[in-house]
């Protein structure tokens, strides 16, 4: 079964050299089926051209199963989401680094993720404008943001 690891980071908001590396930039659109702690599953359609099932449990740490689906079929599981939907603006930096802006309730927070293959205990080197690791936090879990107010940085 396909999986990822990674490592989450609050974004430095007095430092934008991030912004400089972007080398895309896609809205996405996800939202929360089953917002259960034990076992989250998670739609997400990026753009108009993708779209992911994401199975997330309590024991798996860092490494999750995503499965990709039909746009059209993501399009109505999203429907069912209700009001347990985020939208973000991924940008793609190099070295496999994503910043996630968020809009709406949310605007304001940055999130730098790192995904990796190989040892899920010895992640790529931090850069500068990446701040306090979030990974563990459930306050900055999309499942909990997607269900109510923005953290405190």
């Amino acid at each position: 079964m396909p999986t990822e690891t990674e490592r989450k980071y609050l974004v430095r908001a007095d430092d934008p050299r991030w912004r400089a590396l972007v080398r895309a930039t896609h809205t996405l659109r996800q939202g929360y089926l089953a917002p259960d702690p034990a076992c989250e599953v998670r739609v997400r359609v990026i753009g108009d051209t993708a779209a992911f099932l994401t199975v997330k449990g309590r024991r798996s740490g860092p490494t999750r199963a995503e499965h990709p689906v039909p746009v059209a079929d993501a399009l109505e599981l999203l429907a069912l989401c209700g009001d347990r939907v985020l939208l973000k603006q991924r940008h793609s930096l190099p070295d496999d680094w994503i910043v996630d802006e968020y809009t709406g309730a949310h605007a304001g927070l940055a999130v730098a993720e790192i995904e990796w293959t190989g040892d899920p205990d010895t992640p790529p080197a931090t850069p500068p404008w990446a701040g306090r690791d979030i990974t563990g936090d459930r306050a900055y879990s999309n499942a909990v943001l997607a269900a109510g107010p923005k953290p405190r940085r």
